[in-house]
């Protein structure tokens, strides 16, 4: 099963990557696709923080599970 992803696996792609640049897009239902730039700041248990790019004081949080089922979509800067 290529591309097959656990929460455990996304957990530690995301923990791996704390202080770096990422993109997100996410459904902001009703076809709204909102498509940010930020920094992942810190991850917990079940959610992680982003600080967007274009607001310092404005930090999104979203679920392991927000990212399973492509509600979330993330991608890593190089």
């Amino acid at each position: 099963m290529d591309g097959f992803k656990t929460l455990a696996s996304i957990k530690k792609d995301i923990e791996d990557h704390v202080g770096h640049k990422v993109t997100l897009r996410a459904s902001g239902g009703r076809r709204k696709v909102f498509i940010n730039e930020g920094t992942i700041e810190k991850t917990y248990h079940s959610i992680f923080l982003i600080r967007l790019k274009n607001d310092t004081q404005r930090i999104v949080t979203y679920s392991y599970s927000d990212v399973l089922t492509n509600t979330v979509q993330i991608v890593y800067a190089s």
